[in-house]
């Protein structure tokens, strides 16, 4: 009879052994997954923190950066899925590339939140939190035009996102809607894009076309491609196609990079140029004179939107939407966050 409770003692003591590593290699479960495209501009820094702040106290949460790299963001939300997230944040590096991502995780169950950028191309995506794009373009170009100088004939360099981005359709369409009339009439002149002169005409342009502006204009979102296509840019341009300048730049990175290339050309007399996005170092350039304007969107508010729209679907509310944005499939619910126009005036009210 010993030996029996002595066996019996050590099965019972292999089993508490055995459950206890089978407990300690579980692996952690992760309700919250988010994914950015790069770490390698400040803007998603600035998000990653928002949101590792706000979320603390309230979900457990893992951040994935995607480097640019639509491959390694596929990766990334198939790691997340595997540590059994509810929700998945994503901001897509390339917005149609995304879909494939979205859709492993719509056949999982999880909720999927496309965030600032919106993914297109499939029916797996149940919101969008995003600034109002068309209100950034549209902010861009009323800032050009209401700091003309001369009544007609103003040289007007266009530039514009990645090809790949929505947002960046949405952004040139917002400032193509101001700007066009003032084309069309002869106050600006584009001295960039002849696909732009040849629509100066339509007030309401197709994607298609927009398409087509963009494939001339486009920097990538990459400073070095801005550089060199504003450089290419001025060395084609006559004298009399510089002077006063006015430029249109998509955000603060290819701004300073533009900026950089008109400064230092001796026929351009001055420059407006526009920007997006309140990075530190274009406040800078804004202090300076150096950079015109920027069109401040608080991550930190679009953050917040975002993290009350996980938590309100982990609680099993509805979350609130304002709006709807068609991404080529479906209508999808999103929620706006307003945006602000900082200059050298008003740069004290960044916070």
């Amino acid at each position: 009879m010993k030996k029996i409770a002595k066996l019996i003692f050590c099965a019972l003591a292999l089993m508490m052994v055995a459950s206890a590593v089978f407990a300690g290699g579980a692996k952690e479960s992760i309700q919250v997954g988010i994914v950015l495209p790069t770490k390698d501009e400040p803007r998603w820094i600035q998000d990653e923190a928002s949101f590792l702040k706000l979320l603390k106290g309230k979900a457990s949460v893992e951040l994935l950066f995607s480097q640019g790299d639509p491959a390694k963001e596929k990766q990334n939300v198939e790691a997340l899925l595997n540590k059994g997230i509810k929700i998945l944040i994503i901001c897509p590096h390339d917005g149609s590339a995304a879909a494939a991502a979205a859709e492993a995780a719509k056949k999982d169950g999880v909720t999927v939140i496309s965030y600032d950028r919106l993914i297109t191309g499939t029916k797996a995506v149940d919101y969008y939190v995003t600034f109002d794009s068309f209100a950034v373009g549209v902010a861009q170009g009323q800032f050009l035009i209401d700091n003309l100088k001369a009544a007609k004939g103003n040289p007007l360099y266009l530039y514009a996102g990645a090809v790949s981005d929505n947002n960046a359709f949405i952004f040139f369409e917002g400032a193509w809607s101001v700007l066009q009339p003032k084309i069309a009439d002869g106050t600006f002149v584009v001295k960039n894009s002849d696909k732009a002169v040849a629509l100066k005409g339509k007030a309401s342009v197709t994607r298609d076309e927009v398409a087509s502006i963009l494939g001339q204009i486009t920097t990538d979102w990459n400073f070095d491609v801005a550089k060199k296509k504003a450089a290419d840019n001025l060395t084609v341009a006559k004298a009399a196609d510089k002077g006063d300048c006015y430029i249109l730049a998509p955000n603060d990175g290819t701004a300073r990079a533009i900026a950089d290339e008109f400064a230092k050309d001796p026929a351009v007399t001055s420059y407006v140029i526009t920007g997006q996005d309140a990075e530190e170092a274009s406040r800078q350039y804004i202090a300076d004179g150096k950079q015109t304007m920027t069109v401040w969107k608080n991550t930190g508010i679009l953050a917040s939107d975002a993290i009350k729209m996980a938590t309100d679907i982990l609680s099993g509310n509805k979350p609130e939407t304002s709006s709807t944005y068609n991404n080529g499939v479906i209508d999808v619910p999103s929620k706006q966050t307003a945006v602000t126009v900082l200059t050298k005036d008003n740069l004290n009210i960044y916070k």
